[in-house]
């Protein structure tokens, strides 16, 4: 396999930063060129060339990707964030016929998988259990939705990540206030308060055959004692996790709306009070924040994309690599760290030795 020319967007971002990192994990020769429209973030990226690049909003965003790629000779574009796959979906032929390619699903499934009620009453009418969910599009709806609800109700914007306009158990003036002064009419949804418990399922699909996937728990958001919802978007600490039942309830989740998957597909799951997975989105055509963690344990996606794309040879399926017990660490101005249960476990017997000597 020759060098690989990579164009990776929103490169000082966290989730890029793990797709570069994935990359230098593996065997794979690339030479990555990290575009991003904040200067500040595009000195934190891990890139072998740093360009300054338009907002997606810019008249000029997609004549400026189309410069770079034809000057540098680019192979491969990589979005990371939602707005960098919505917009490079938009613009995807054009910038295919640039030169370089792009590994999305449909824009159908970019555009409805991004809105979460959309994608909420998909799933319903395909049999999948998902929380009961009503569209807030006046004040007469939200009393409805908390009549409904009553106080285990949870209040979310259909659109954006990061935990994005939710709210955890507010009282009706505490939501009426947020919506109002949001200006959020019709971009709300609210639904049944469901458990802490929320598990992730990271694949990617070529022309319709699943080839890796992997689950990740998620044991608490960082930071998410400074949001009303407790949700950051941010995982503080993740653990390897697999179970057959999940693999399947994502694959219906994803062909649900298309029979032939082609693209990476990063489904969240919430667990209900009867202990069952529900679905809550789609995180479509791009991978979790913390995909370097999946990385480091033998189901590193990024390079399995560019053997699917770049290698003679077909590449193993990685179904569920990673071993159990593991933890991904992270933190503010820290390197990830990844450790083994055992390590935990060492460190609490030896705590509790210590207490029983003072009990003594």
């Amino acid at each position: 396999m020759e060098k690989i020319k990579i164009m990776a967007l929103s490169a000082g971002g966290p989730a890029t930063l793990s797709f570069c990192r994935s990359l230098r994990l593996s065997n794979i020769q690339c030479e990555i060129f990290g575009l991003d429209a904040d200067p500040f973030n595009l000195m934190r990226a891990e890139v072998d060339h740093k360009i300054l690049c338009p907002k997606h909003t810019d008249i000029n965003y997609v004549s400026f990707l189309i410069n770079v790629i034809k000057e540098e000779n680019i192979n491969y574009l990589h979005p990371q964030s939602e707005s960098d796959v919505y917009f490079i979906g938009l613009n995807r032929d054009k910038l295919s016929d640039a030169g370089c390619q792009i590994f999305l699903p449909t824009q159908y499934e970019i555009e409805l998988f991004r809105d979460k009620g959309k994608s909420q009453l998909l799933w319903e009418n395909a049999g999948i259990k998902v929380p009961k969910n009503i569209s807030i599009q006046t004040e007469h709806d939200l009393r409805n939705a908390f009549d409904t609800f009553g106080k285990e109700i949870w209040i979310r914007e259909t659109i954006g990540a990061a935990g994005k306009g939710s709210l955890s158990r507010p009282t009706f003036e505490e939501a009426l206030s947020h919506i109002v002064q949001e200006n959020s009419w019709g971009r709300v949804v609210a639904a049944e308060h469901l458990l802490k418990d929320t598990v992730t399922w990271q694949s990617v699909w070529f022309q319709g055959d699943l080839i890796a996937c992997q689950g990740r728990k998620r044991l608490n958001w960082a930071f998410g004692d400074r949001t009303q919802s407790g949700v950051t978007g941010l995982t503080g600490v993740g653990e390897t996790f697999a179970s057959n039942d999940l693999d399947a309830i994502a694959k219906k989740c994803i062909e649900s709306a298309n029979s032939n998957p082609h693209g990476i597909y990063s489904v969240d799951f919430t667990y209900d009070h009867n202990g069952e997975a529900n679905p809550t989105e789609i995180n479509i055509g791009k991978f979790f924040t913390t995909h370097m963690f999946l990385s480091s344990l033998g189901a590193n996606m990024p390079e399995l994309i560019m053997r699917l794309l770049y290698d003679n040879e077909k590449p193993n399926k990685l179904i569920n690599p990673c071993p159990n017990g593991y933890y991904w660490i992270r933190g503010i101005d820290i390197e990830p760290k990844l450790v083994s249960v055992n390590e935990i476990e060492s460190i609490k017997e030896s705590y509790e030795h210590t207490l029983s000597n003072f009990s003594d």
